[in-house]
């Protein structure tokens, strides 16, 4: 059964900043902040090897047919998450080292714990370690007692394996509560929560009004940050902005062959370029984009956009650190 509360309702706004937009006034003068996020999960996902009722059916090659297996093991869908532990991850390390930018981890916990040297080779190279669960599993319908305990896990398990407690997250697969949720549970965990990404709602980072401190001072209301879309991203603070999700190669409809996936990269970043003052999040995973010839085609658009002036490549930590200096928060004033 599925739990809602009050304190944790966030309203929903469908205007946002209108017409003018907003401009976040990057570092430098930049007219683009692009965030490259990579999604890890292998190790995390569904299997009977692990307790689960059936194999994980999401995001893999023959997931876009929703095929699984319940009651034993289904060793293609192991198999294909595999690659991305074995191979993928590795790739995306080295294409990044190429050309010295750093990306977002969205890291499930028990992934990473499953392939500590990736996770310790991420920290090295200076990649941020963002929360995305602890398993990648549905908690729909956790209570927030468990929904809470969830989280705290997550973070705890994550600072345990990488040696760094994360500053920001992207659930995807959480309870109407969750997103309101967070600040809450890292201050329990010992930690501050710099950014959530928990929207898809905007081309620009923004604040967020919390209902469980309507009550309080405004001198003690600290908001939440959202905003990116991951191409998707957006979070209090919202991060979301435009996203390029390698995920539609999974999905109905979606990208047709490497080529598309670059020409809609390309568009993508062409449009917020040209308007200037916006974001552009490029989700990733180890086992869809690691491929070689999807690597290629992200590695033409990295190529791309490598020599334009005026373009950030940043992780989400920088970004929410820039515009939570930037912009502090004022209640009441959330987007």
């Amino acid at each position: 059964m599925v739990h809602v509360y009050p304190e944790y309702d966030l309203p929903r706004d469908l205007e946002g900043f209108g017409e003018s937009s907003f401009d976040p006034k990057w570092p430098n003068e930049a007219r683009i902040a692009i965030s490259f996020i990579l999604n890890y999960e292998e190790g995390g996902e569904r299997s009977v090897l692990y307790g689960d009722k059936h194999s994980e059916p999401y995001l893999w090659e023959k997931g876009v047919s929703a095929i699984y297996k319940e009651g034993a093991r289904f060793v293609n869908a192991e198999s294909e998450y595999e690659y991305g532990s074995r191979v993928g991850c590795w790739r995306v390390l080295r294409l990044f080292k190429e050309f010295g930018w750093n990306f977002t981890t969205y890291a499930i916990a028990v992934a990473m714990e499953k392939n500590p040297t990736f996770a310790k080779a991420c920290v090295r190279e200076g990649h941020e370690i963002a929360a995305h669960g602890y398993r990648w599993l549905e908690i729909w319908d956790y209570d927030k007692d468990a929904d809470k305990k969830y989280i705290i896990k997550t973070l705890k398990t994550l600072k345990d394996v990488t040696g760094e407690m994360p500053v920001g997250c992207y659930w995807g697969r959480g309870t109407p509560n969750t997103k309101a949720l967070f600040p809450e549970a890292w201050r329990e965990a010992g930690a501050e929560m710099l950014y959530c990404s928990e929207a898809y709602n905007d081309d620009v980072p923004y604040w967020i009004d919390l209902p469980a401190e309507k009550d309080l001072p405004d001198s003690e209301k600290k908001g939440k940050p959202e905003s990116f879309s991951d191409i998707r991203t957006s979070r209090a603070y919202k991060k979301n902005s435009q996203l390029v999700l390698d995920g539609k190669f999974y999905m109905n409809p979606g990208f047709v062959g490497s080529d598309m996936y670059e020409k809609y990269l390309k568009a993508t970043f062409d449009m917020l370029y040209r308007e200037g003052g916006k974001m552009m999040n490029i989700p990733l995973h180890s086992r869809i984009v690691g491929k070689p010839g999807r690597s290629e085609a992200l590695r033409n658009f990295m190529k791309y956009i490598a020599d334009k002036p005026g373009v950030w490549v940043t992780t989400r930590k920088e970004i929410a650190t820039h515009f939570k200096t930037k912009f502090p928060y004022r209640p009441g004033r959330s987007k």
